[in-house]
């Protein structure tokens, strides 16, 4: 009902009412909250109450308009919920439009007043009846909705409609189904959530009935007495959650609220509002100062206990979340919920409002995930599905250790039982049913290994040139080989079909052996592929890879080359450095995107990007699904998540790194000793007389090369330019390179060795010149040598580089540009003798630093760049928080904060770098040392 301006009704029709008193007053439970609810409280109620009027409880009614008290026992002239539903008062309620109560039903609230609103019934007891005739149950059978266990594994709680039952554990894990020892009977409702204290003396009971009321109660589990009962939620309760503490409680259920109970008193403390949907779950940490809470509308929030501040909203669930939970030590949150996937974030906002960093996301069940329980350890977790599946979990990286599959029944109820080992699913068919595994299953390494290949060494020969005999195009006559070799052949034959070459070769365990093809580098219309087979004509498996997520292409398709604007869906829960699968093409995640106008970049990080495992990028259409995998070895187990399991076989169609054109590569490592076939053919099935290759098969030779990028060099006198040196990597060598400089005259110094890291393909340093420095000479630039050094195996590789053509120095700069602290940023762990800063950043942390312009004539932007501002900084940790235009330093303006983040997936190291601008003919910054900790 709306109230604007409420007036008394007129007397005339008061006393007209009056004289259809009935002979027995009516009461509020059976005879005015049956027509409120029917009218009024569908907008007037607790949790939305239209213009601040809620007519939902007696409680309510106790409230006041501007014109007077809703409600005045024992005085119908001065009670305003009459006015308006007389007509008396302006507006009418309910509206005209709306259903109306009869005269007679307006009556019974009027002689209800006049007597004095008496409640009937008990409050209590009042508070849970419908106003609807009972259906009876056509089943004997009620479901188990609610499971406890306590602490010390000798009590089980099991939870029923109206009911509660308690029975002795034995030490195996076992009970009496017929004997419980203890019954809480007379419930309103659905039991939905059981807790015992850690003492296992009181038991934490959640109930209620659906759009009436939620009820929560302490009992003592010696004799079922409720010590303390909690009313205050509109709707039914979903959890009820004892403090580790002892101290409080906490209630969640459909009316969206979160209530903070007094367990002593029993006095609400506090509530927790700004869900938008039921709330299904909640969880206190472990030393109950903070709270988390699970749902419908698809987010996890953080709370502080002592002041219901809000510290997080964690967004990134798709669906409903069912459950939630601190891990035992408290380090991380865990979730799970209608989008089948189970969530882990680090938990961090322990002192105010910060974004607690998601570090897992992985595809759980086939079905919603209905509940979780942590081993009382917290080192594994047990998942419990809607696919009838229950999934064991290494925490250390959550990593799928155990799969028990095909229950009988949905478990809509949880417990695990330290002591016993048990783990007891509540279902639907009124069962309780128990899970048991061995000491080996519990503490099971979390990926166990299959034995990997030993590398052998292939002792150097020359190749064995032959060529190639008509009539090899099937495993049965594959011609044979020796290896190494190489081997001229044509793809044609006067057979109908296109024609096909297979060879055979004999190979032992761990040996590798590069196969390759030159055809298109020749001018061949051939477009090769090659593969490998058993001596029987069966692929050669090289791994598995299987999908933890799925997703799918958006904006728009992809290319075969291109590395960037890899714009995928859910993309917020994919990692650096994870593969991803679309359509036999493997990729990898190296950039996340920079902003919601972005995508990822994958290897390389720019121009044509890199398959993995020797597969070839593809194009890709939008809307195209993808997956991020994990590689599993030949031979290890599986255990299923719902996502598909692909099979990787030694085959390749474009060389993966994009150096060979059209021609295929494939590293091909000996499972076991024997013989094994290669075949040759045209991927689209052509052949022709023209269609000639050469096939080569040689031990494979890891090498790298390092270019110099900018040979020639203008630098500022005390100023600093940067040099960078990018690397070629042969044979899939991805070890990390040092370059070093050496030879510089007096007067110049520049950081050396400048590492390009492992699995990246360039580096950068600064060069410095200080006032004494001069345009170098030709016989000055020759005495400066650059190497290139890494250790290859067990032997350490050097290389020569191009030196420099040119180091001119000019005398007169406009500009000077310097990394300082910011003043409310990170403070340097350290400045060395010769000015050198020191920062320290942690994985999954952000820092602010500061650049500072010393303008000497230069009055235009500076601008550092976007992405890639942050020169020379380690793998996954970038310059973050960036606008349209990068990092820039505004016309009129003398510095700009800046921010660096860590990624979590950033390893540990220390590592130099810079900013660089192209203003004024190219400046840098001096360099920085940044230490990246783990998190």
């Amino acid at each position: 009902m709306k109230y604007a301006s409420l007036l008394f009704p007129a007397l005339a029709i008061v006393c007209c009412l009056g004289q259809l008193a009935a002979a027995e007053a009516p009461s509020y439970q059976n005879d005015v909250e049956p027509i409120l609810r029917k009218y009024c409280v569908g907008c007037h109620n607790d949790t939305e109450p239209e213009a601040d009027i809620s007519l939902q409880s007696l409680k309510s009614l106790q409230g006041a308009t501007s014109e007077g008290p809703l409600l005045k026992p024992g005085d119908v002239k001065a009670s305003q919920l009459v006015a308006v539903m007389l007509d008396s008062a302006d507006p009418k309620m309910p509206p005209e439009d709306e259903p109306q109560p009869s005269k007679d039903e307006i009556n019974k609230i009027v002689e209800w007043i006049k007597a004095g609103a008496p409640h009937g019934d008990s409050p209590q007891s009042g508070s849970w009846k419908l106003p609807v005739d009972p259906i009876p149950s056509s089943v004997s059978v009620r479901p188990v909705s609610a499971l406890a266990v306590s602490p010390d594994g000798q009590r089980i709680a099991i939870g029923r409609y109206g009911q509660v039952q308690l029975f002795e554990l034995d030490k195996e894990g076992s009970y009496d189904q017929g004997k419980p020892v203890l019954e809480i009977a007379g419930l309103p409702g659905k039991v939905t959530s059981l807790q015992f204290n850690r003492e296992a003396s009181r038991i934490a009971v959640a109930s209620g009935v659906t759009g009436l009321a939620g009820y929560a109660a302490i009992f003592t589990t010696d004799k079922g007495e409720e010590v303390q009962a909690f009313e205050g939620h509109s709707d039914i309760l979903f959890d009820a959650e004892i403090s580790p503490d002892g101290k409080t409680l906490a209630t969640c259920g459909y009316d969206r609220k979160i209530v903070i109970w007094d367990i002593e008193s029993g006095k609400q403390l506090r509530e927790m509002t700004g869900h938008n949907g039921a709330v299904y779950d909640v969880g206190f940490s472990p030393d109950s100062k903070f709270l988390v809470s699970g749902s419908a509308d698809d987010t996890c929030k953080v709370w502080r206990v002592s002041d219901a501040m809000r510290l997080d909203t964690l967004p990134q669930p798709l669906k409903e979340v069912y459950c939630c939970a601190f891990s035992p030590d408290g380090k991380t949150i865990v979730a799970g919920g209608a989008d089948n996937n189970l969530r882990v974030w680090k938990f961090v906002s322990k002192n105010g409002p910060k974004i607690n960093p998601m570090i897992q996301a992985r595809f759980a069940h086939e079905g919603p995930v209905q509940r979780l329980a942590f081993a009382d350890d917290g080192k594994k977790l047990f998942t419990i599905g809607n696919d009838l599946a229950v999934k064991l979990w290494d925490t250390s990286n959550y990593s799928e250790l155990k799969l028990w599959s095909d229950r009988p029944e949905v478990a809509m109820a949880v417990a695990y039982a330290g002591p016993s080992k048990s783990l007891f699913l509540g279902q639907m068919n009124g069962e309780v049913q128990r899970i048991t595994w061995t000491a080996e299953e519990l503490n099971a390494k979390p990926a166990q290994q299959v034995a990997s290949i030993e590398p052998m060494p292939i002792t150097a020969t020359d190749m064995n040139a032959t060529e190639e005999k008509e009539g090899n195009d099937t495993p049965e006559s594959a011609q044979k080989v020796v290896f190494p070799a190489k081997i001229k052949g044509t793809i044609h034959n006067e057979a109908e079909g296109p024609d096909v070459d297979y060879y055979r070769f004999s190979a032992l365990a761990g040996q590798t052996w590069v196969l390759e093809t030159n055809a298109a580098r020749s001018k061949s219309p051939l477009d090769s592929h090659i593969s490998v087979f058993h001596a029987d004509g069966t692929p050669v498996e090289r791994l598995k890879l299987q999908a933890i997520r799925d997703s799918y292409f958006t904006f728009r398709g992809k290319n075969d080359s291109i590395s960037d604007d890899f714009r995928i869906f859910n993309w917020e829960e994919m990692k650096l450095n994870q593969y991803l699968y679309s359509s036999g093409e493997v990729a990898r995640l190296w950039l996340h995107p920079r902003g919601p106008d972005s995508g990822f970049k994958v290897y390389p990080g720019e121009g044509s990007r890199w398959g993995y495992f020797d597969t070839t990028p593809l194009a890709h259409a939008l809307g195209e699904p993808c997956y991020v995998v994990e590689p599993v070895p030949t031979g290890q187990e599986i255990v299923p998540n719902g996502l598909p399991v692909f099979t990787l076989y030694y085959e390749n169609d474009d060389e993966s790194r994009r150096t060979m054109g059209d021609d295929s590569r494939l590293f091909f490592t000996v499972p076991a000793d024997g013989d094994y076939l290669v075949k040759v053919r045209d991927v689209r099935g052509f052949e022709g007389e023209k269609f000639s290759y050469e096939l080569s098969a040689r031990p494979r030779q890891e090498d790298f090369r390092v270019d110099n990028a900018f040979r020639d060099v203008k630098i500022g006198a005390k100023s600093y330019r940067e040099v960078r040196f990018r690397c070629a990597r042969m044979d899939n060598f991805d070890g990390p390179i040092d370059v070093r400089v050496e030879g510089l005259p007096d007067g110049f110094t520049v950081t050396s060795p400048i590492t390009i890291e492992e699995g990246q393909i360039e580096a950068m340093g600064v060069l410095y010149a200080d006032e004494t420095a001069k345009t170098l000479n030709e016989e000055q630039l020759k005495q400066i040598k650059v190497t290139a050094s890494a250790k290859i195996g067990d032997k350490e590789v050097t290389h020569d580089v191009a030196g420099f053509k040119s180091i001119e120095v000019r005398d007169k700069t406009k500009l000077g540009v310097r990394i300082e602290a910011a003043e409310s940023g990170a403070k340097p762990i350290r400045q060395s003798e010769d000015g050198l800063l020191e920062f320290e950043v942690h994985a999954g942390e952000t820092i602010m630093l500061k650049v500072v312009a010393k303008r000497d004539g230069e009055k235009g932007n500076i601008s550092f760049g976007k992405e890639g501002s942050g020169r020379n900084l380690p793998f996954a940790v970038n310059v973050a928080n960036l606008g349209l235009n990068g990092l820039m330093i505004m016309s009129g303006h003398d510095e700009r904060e800046f921010f660096i983040t860590a990624d979590e997936v950033a390893q540990p190291t220390s590592r130099l770098f810079h900013l660089q601008t192209g203003t004024d003919g190219g400046h840098a910054t001096q360099p920085v040392l940044l230490h990246v900790r783990p998190n």
